[in-house]
């Protein structure tokens, strides 16, 4: 939220500084986002007083201009205004100057051959205003101020604070709201608030509400004979300071009341209305269009308000098109009305549609502020705009129940940490609106709503009293070295990630949404967001992959020739989360070099090394995993697998990458990928820091060669695995150590060597027991169709 330094004083009577004022913001919760000064930006621009104007020799619409800024030269300006004249006060630029509202900077230059230095501004060149027919006239009490800094002389130094207001603190979506929460911290004191007395006359509007869900109260006045104007000078300087563009008086000043206090009004004209308003849910089906001229398709949930003709408002968000005050408005009819907050989010929601009266409404406005509020509006329009009020209709009742907590002193140092005296607490806390009885039984104001337990009573004294006063306390813990206590989980996942890094591969860590076309290619994600904050983060992704594609696409564009990346994340499914290593290897696997010859790419091969290698570092029993055809969609048939602890229990897919895939991310040429899903590796019930002991054997191990005839389309895994099960407590180890096929093994055969090792482990094994191991070899070999090669 913006607002002017000059705004903020007219309820806070202090004399801190800006830098004391702004710190002390963020110190009790208003972070702040910025400060600017517009008056720094005009600061090089001089009050300046045309001695000459005649004729431009060459142009019929130019003239030419002596002027004097107070130098002790008089600077010669071709101008084209045509209100320029010999005796006016202006605003000039000289050589050098920049000119914000054309984004240029002024330097000497000839216009139709005559040589011009600098200019006479206008409004618009100067960000004050649309005014461009003509340059900005000075009162001809300004000749006294000739070569005085425009900004000094126009009093523009007023900085504009900008704050973030987080969504509990509804109090302060308005300027008094912050100026309330500062004169609680000693800064200042906060001004008596004069609702104004109006002279009311006359029956008020027609105003109902058949909606007490979402509009339990609707407050409305008339005012005729009124004269729509521009607002003031200090109205607009105030909405300019928030960031607001003044359209007109009767806007405007709506505008300014939502702004000062927190408080959405509308103002209808009642020449465009039939009949009475009425605040209702809207009918199934029912349209309208908004401010913003755009069309909404409404249903029964939404709460609008409606003439005879149908709805024109959606209530508490934007007004409608057709019933807004114009310049040529002589009677208005002014709406203060309370919109439940958990409506007005809902309805927001469904429409995609947000405003400031919105942000105000869901978070929720002060109830007892109608009758107030629409004093205060009724009050500006007659002053501005003339005319005669109504009485006010009343519709409704507002929830303003009041509420209380029982609340003891001593929970502010047993939560908060601090301790603070009694009598401090309870001027804090009727600083800030609550009233305090003699009991501690606090009864909070309308306009916090945030406020439900004892808890929110300590966190507004501490707040107030200082964040920076709570010590720093080390939690308690005993003596000694400190237990584990991450998880096997944990531990697996960290072993997982060092042993990735060790083996050279660089994490990266990617974003856990992706857009809908990085993620078609991977089977289209299932969670998706309605109202995404950007098209490219739409979609939970289904796998890591598209990031590292992405990722990899982007260091290739930079020259990267060979890419190696993984990253630790989740993948989001259907029915949950799931923690996940992606890993991705594209271009060149070794490059070009005069003993090697050309560079080699990576193959599937590649990617199945590096999941083996994860897979053992985390824990997988990898010699009992099995080998099973193609990974999916995105993986290149025939050239990806599945790496599995019996037929469904899937602990990593990898394989070469689907061009689909890389294509729809940009990424060019052939690359591997893998995924190792953490939550499928079976862990050890305890899991320690500590490495086993090392106890090698005290007998030498022994290895035998076995060659089988198999069928050709046998996988050499599955034979591996049945030779060293054989025998588990002999067998530590089993190869596949060549491959042979032709016509001498048979058509339709090849022939896969295996060498096992066998480790004794109390005695050395004889002929008699390697003889019984061999036969346990063959029959288990025998049960996959092979034969022992003659």
């Amino acid at each position: 939220m913006k607002f002017s330094l000059s705004w903020l004083k007219a309820h806070l009577d202090t004399d801190a500084s800006l830098t004391e004022i702004t710190d002390k913001l963020t110190d009790i919760g208003l972070e702040l986002e910025g400060i600017e000064n517009p008056a720094d930006a005009l600061r090089a621009f001089r009050v300046a007083k045309v001695v000459e104007a005649g004729p431009h020799p060459n142009a019929d619409k130019l003239q030419l201009l002596k002027v004097d800024d107070g130098a002790a030269e008089q600077w010669q300006v071709v101008c084209g205004a045509p209100n320029a004249r010999a005796g006016m006060i202006g605003v000039f630029g000289p050589p050098g100057t920049y000119i914000p509202g054309s984004d240029f900077t002024l330097k000497p230059a000839k216009i139709r051959d005559v040589e011009s230095f600098g200019m006479m501004c206008s409004a618009r060149e100067l960000e004050l205003g649309d005014e461009h027919d003509g340059i900005i006239e000075l009162p001809e009490s300004a000749a006294s101020d000739v070569g005085k800094s425009y900004a000094d002389y126009a009093d523009l130094d007023d900085p504009i604070i900008d704050i973030a207001i987080t969504p509990n603190r509804q109090d302060c979506m308005g300027v008094r709201g912050i100026a309330r929460d500062l004169a609680a911290t000693g800064l200042g004191k906060l001004k008596t608030l004069d609702i104004p007395k109006i002279d009311r006359s006359g029956q008020g509007p027609d105003v109902v509400t058949e909606d007490p869900e979402g509009c339990p109260a609707f407050f409305g006045c008339t005012v005729k004979s009124v004269t729509n104007t521009a607002s003031p000078d200090w109205m607009q300087a105030r909405l300019k300071s928030a960031g607001q563009k003044s359209i007109n008086a009767l806007v405007d000043i709506t505008n300014y009341v939502m702004l000062d206090h927190g408080r959405p009004l509308h103002v209808y004209d009642i020449s465009k209305l039939s009949g009475g308003l009425v605040a209702r849910k809207a009918m199934a089906g029912e349209k309208l269009t908004a401010l913003n001229d755009k069309e909404y398709l409404l249903d029964a949930t939404m709460t609008v308000i409606a003439d005879d003709n149908g709805a024109h408002d959606i209530g508490g968000i934007m007004g409608g098109a057709a019933t807004g005050s114009e310049m040529s408005t002589t009677e208005v009819l002014i709406e203060c009305a309370y919109f439940t907050p958990e409506n007005i989010a809902k309805t927001g929601q469904k429409l995609l549609l947000t405003s400031d009266a919105r942000q105000r409404f869901e978070r929720g406005v002060d109830p007892a502020f109608l009758e107030d509020g629409i004093d205060i509006a009724t009050a500006l329009v007659l002053d501005i705009c003339g005319g005669t009020a109504s009485e006010v209709t009343k519709a409704g009742t507002p929830p303003t129940e009041q509420r209380t907590i029982r609340y003891a002193p001593a929970q502010c140092l047993g939560l908060g940490g601090i301790d603070v005296a009694e009598d401090k607490q309870q001027a804090i806390l009727q600083a800030l609106g609550f009233a305090v009885a003699d009991d501690w039984t606090i009864t909070i104001p309308t306009w916090r709503r945030d406020v439900q337990g004892w808890q929110d009573i300590v966190e507004e004294i501490i707040r107030i009293e200082g964040l920076d006063a709570i010590p720093s306390t080390p939690l308690p813990r005993k003596a000694g070295v400190a237990k584990p206590t991450a998880s096997a989980a944990q531990m697996s996942e960290r072993k997982a990630r060092r042993a990735a890094a060790a083996r050279g591969l660089n994490e990266v860590v990617n974003w856990s949404f992706i857009s809908e076309k990085e993620a078609a290619p991977f089977g289209g994600g299932t969670w998706s967001l309605a109202n995404p904050i950007s098209e490219d983060l739409k979609v939970m992704r289904p796998s890591l992959l598209p990031g590292l594609i992405a990722a990899a696409q982007r260091n290739a564009s930079r020259g990267a020739t060979s890419i190696g990346l993984f990253e630790v994340g989740r993948r989001y499914l259907a029915e949950t989360e799931h923690p996940t290593i992606g890993l991705l290897l594209s271009g060149e696997q070794s490059a070009r070099s005069w003993q090697a010859g050309a560079a080699s790419k990576y193959d599937a091969f590649d990617a199945k090394a590096e999941v083996m290698a994860i897979l053992k570092a985390a824990g997988a029993p990898v010699d009992k995993l099995m080998d099973f055809g193609e990974a999916g969609i995105h993986y290149h048939p025939g050239q990806s697998g599945t790496l599995r602890l019996g037929p469904k229990k899937i602990l990593a897919a990898y394989g070469a990458l689907h061009p689909n895939a890389t294509k729809a991310l940009g990424l060019k040429g052939s690359a591997v990928g893998a995924e190792i899903f953490l939550d499928a590796i079976p862990l050890k019930k305890k899991s320690g820091h500590m490495r086993e002991a090392f106890a090698p054997p005290a007998l030498q191990s022994v290895t035998r060669d076995f060659a089988f005839i198999v069928d050709a389309d046998l996988p050499s895994a599955d034979l591996v695995r049945a030779v060293k099960g054989a025998d588990k407590k002999l067998i530590t180890g089993a190869r596949l150590f060549d491959l042979f096929e032709g016509p001498s093994v048979g058509e339709g055969k090849k022939s896969l060597a295996v060498e096992i090792t066998l480790q004794p482990q109390d005695a050395t094994l004889t002929d008699e027991d390697l003889k019984a191991v061999s036969d346990k070899v063959v029959a288990n070999a025998s049960k996959l169709g092979a034969a022992l090669r003659g």
